[in-house]
């Protein structure tokens, strides 16, 4: 992010605050792009937010199918009706992702506290914050995370708020790769965990203790 930028946001949410968001404060930042379709619109914030899909190719050549625009609101959407347009040139199933709950989702809007109560039975060793952390993030899918531990050793190494069986988990079946991976692209532990945990973090997913529990 510019210096611009981080002062126009600490500015905004200044407005919420009685003492001023100042930029000396930001402990993180990080700036993404968003490509959006060039409609004809006379500046950016005019042009369209929805997908557009554009199409090269005809059978029986290999197609090109280029996506420009969309957002994670409407990505089931969009994959949905990227499929329908690739369908003449491969052997493809109905749509089936519509009703279907993500990873880990698949309990009522308000489960979360039922989730809860059950996982501080079933790893009382866990904290309050640990849990409700746990939870939040992978649903009910914490069972692959913490098994059948017993005692806070059994989830292996710690790094302060997260655990190698967390790390394990990530690296395995939500494609971490490194350590900031984990800390900010799937977390924002990285807002919580000190330089030294960091560091042994990016060491035991270098390591093969690491790499051996993702193969």
């Amino acid at each position: 992010m510019s210096a611009d930028e981080i002062t126009y946001l600490c500015r905004a949410a200044g407005v919420y605050f009685r003492n001023p968001v100042t930029p000396d404060q930001v402990v993180h930042a990080f700036a993404g792009i968003r490509q959006l379709y060039d409609d004809g619109a006379r500046s950016a914030q005019n042009l369209t937010r929805e997908y557009v899909l554009d199409l090269d190719g005809r059978p029986p050549n290999a197609p090109l199918l280029t996506v420009y625009g969309g957002k994670i609101t409407t990505y089931r959407r969009l994959a949905e009706n990227a499929l329908k347009r690739l369908a003449p040139f491969y052997r493809m199933g109905p749509a089936w992702t519509r009703d279907v709950p993500l990873p880990g989702g698949d309990f009522s809007h308000d489960g979360i506290a039922a989730l809860a109560a059950r996982a501080h039975g079933l790893w009382p060793f866990l904290t309050e914050p640990q849990v409700n952390r746990l939870v939040r993030a992978y649903g009910t899918r914490l069972d692959r995370i913490l098994g059948t531990a017993r005692q806070p050793e059994d989830l292996g190494t710690s790094f302060g708020e997260l655990t190698a069986a967390e790390v394990r988990y990530l690296m395995r079946h939500e494609f971490a790769e490194t350590a900031d991976d984990v800390l900010w692209r799937r977390s924002k532990l990285g807002l919580h965990l000190d330089a030294g945990a960091q560091e042994r973090l990016a060491r035991f997913m270098d390591n093969d203790d690491g790499r051996a529990a993702a193969e």
